[in-house]
């Protein structure tokens, strides 16, 4: 006789699948976040073989900053709505089409172009994608895993595009830079559709606040439009002034339209989590700091060290040795003691390793005047941003996973925008400022550098100070806290355990 012993439900194929999926989706999000800075090392050679003129060159990285920045929340409501898997198979196939444009552009408008459609492609598919991953790992102490990776590929991609350049730029030519692009692209829109089944916000029946979509796309663009032309042009400039205040102008319609709609693109409820809105606000001041250090110490290493872009490229890879070790020391770190302890010491921590890239000497040697400071700089955001990414998403279900993703990018993309505008102006004006006293061009350099690093320390210090006084999270461990808010309101991110 046969006895019929229970079967154990096929849950490894399952798993297997997620994190494959997982994979597949955040090589996607490193690729689309590496292209805010994987031309900046390779923009002299542009420049010589294109032969742009003038202030033009800049929009070679603006052009992909605006588009990117400004229509990530249009693009995450639209993924909400019409399908996530859908949508993000469409913004795919834009950013290939684009890539390759850049890739075989002949005139400076075609790059330009290229990259402005680049970045619209990105803003489709980047918050399609994070939703895709918050709808599958329904089990809270999974989905808190699978952020903390989302979260940190982003940081490690926004620093690994100045390596990519200078590798690709020093070896090959600058049109590579693009096509490594297509190769991943392409796998991610033929897997994906094979592992991950569709979904869209319940109740919407399809529908679009396109008033909504217009006003707030429209504030979003103008915001990122006005901080990029203050690099260029200073805070008081029309130039800057006018879109800035546009964007408030526009913004307020937006609040008023959105008041009225059945079905408003970000709902009022959305920031009533608070711990939800003080991440994003942490999140837009460490960007700031983490992208205007990446691009300002490349500067430094090419200019006072005089490496030239491979080298420049290579001096990069402790920061992806430490960003790494952050990151896998991360979930431990927030089981044991707390999202909000975790966050505040790590922030405090990377601050810390911005002071010591502060005190930098002309005559200091990379292994003496850089690499503590970027070790410190590197770990600690490893340690911060996956409990981040993960409070950023705090409450998101099936219906605003989309839009909670893309505000979360938001965050991330206009705060870079604003540490490069900012804080490279400040550095730049410093760096004048000793010119014209009469200092060496090496003094000059490396005093804009360092006061550069001494604002984003104070931004990073800022951070830390809204996280602890703030962030007000349950007093219950993760993954109880975790299951508690899971068996309320169904599959949903909990709200991470403080200390």
């Amino acid at each position: 006789m046969v006895r019929n012993r229970p079967v154990a439900p096929p849950a490894g194929p399952s798993i297997a699948r997620r994190r494959g999926t997982l994979i597949v989706l955040c090589i996607v999000q490193f690729m689309l976040v590496l292209d805010d800075t994987v031309v900046s090392v390779a923009l002299p050679s542009i420049r010589d073989d294109l032969g742009f003129a003038g202030t033009s060159l800049a929009w070679v990285v603006n052009g992909y900053f605006l588009a990117f920045g400004g229509l990530l929340i249009l693009g995450g409501r639209l993924a909400d709505v019409l399908g996530r898997r859908r949508v993000f198979v469409w913004g795919g196939a834009v950013f290939v089409a684009a890539s390759l444009l850049c890739a075989i552009a002949a005139e400076p408008w075609q790059l330009i172009a290229g990259r402005f459609v680049q970045g619209i492609g990105a803003a489709i598919a980047s918050p399609a994608a994070l939703a895709l991953i918050t709808r599958m790992f329904t089990d809270p102490r999974e989905r808190a895993r699978a952020l903390g990776a989302w979260g940190a590929v982003a940081a490690l991609g926004a620093t690994s595009g100045l390596v990519i350049s200078g590798v690709l730029t020093g070896l090959a030519s600058w049109r590579w830079i693009f096509l490594i692009n297509l190769p991943v692209a392409i796998l991610a829109l033929v897997l994906v559709p094979r592992l991950v089944r569709d979904s869209r916000a319940p109740g919407t029946g399809g529908r679009i606040d396109i008033p909504g979509a217009v006003l707030g796309t429209a504030a979003a663009v103008c915001l990122v439009y006005g901080i990029l032309h203050t690099a260029e042009t200073g805070l008081g400039h029309p130039g800057s002034m006018i879109p800035l205040l546009a964007s408030v102008a526009l913004a307020i319609a937006f609040i008023a339209v959105e008041a009225r709609v059945r079905h408003p693109l970000i709902p009022a409820s959305f920031f009533r989590v608070r711990v939800r809105l003080i991440a994003n606000v942490v999140t837009l001041l460490t960007s700031a700091a983490l992208f205007a250090m990446s691009f300002l110490l490349m500067i430094h290493v090419q200019t006072v060290l005089n490496y030239d872009p491979l080298t420049a490229g290579l001096a990069y890879l402790p920061y992806g040795a430490g960003i790494l070790t952050g990151i896998w020391l991360s979930a431990r770190a927030v089981a044991r003691f707390g999202t909000r302890t975790v966050l505040t010491a790590s922030l405090l921590g990377t601050a810390v390793g911005h002071l010591l890239l502060a005190g930098i000497a002309p005559e200091d040697e990379y292994l003496i005047g850089v690499l503590p400071g970027l070790l410190g700089v590197s770990f600690s955001s490893g340690l911060a941003l996956p409990a981040l990414a993960t409070a950023a998403l705090t409450g998101t279900d099936d219906h605003d996973a989309g839009l909670g993703s893309a505000i979360f990018t938001s965050m991330q993309q206009i705060g870079g925008a604003t540490g490069l505008a900012l804080l490279v102006a400040l550095a730049t004006s410093r760096t004048e400022a000793v010119l014209a006293d009469g200092g060496t061009p090496a003094r000059a350099a490396t005093d804009g550098f360092a006061l550069g690093m001494l604002g984003a320390a104070v931004l990073l210090g800022l951070a830390a100070v809204v996280a602890a006084l703030f962030m007000r999270v349950e007093r219950t461990p993760l993954a109880v806290a975790g299951s508690q808010d899971h068996a309320r309101t169904g599959p949903s991110i909990p709200e991470a355990g403080s200390e």
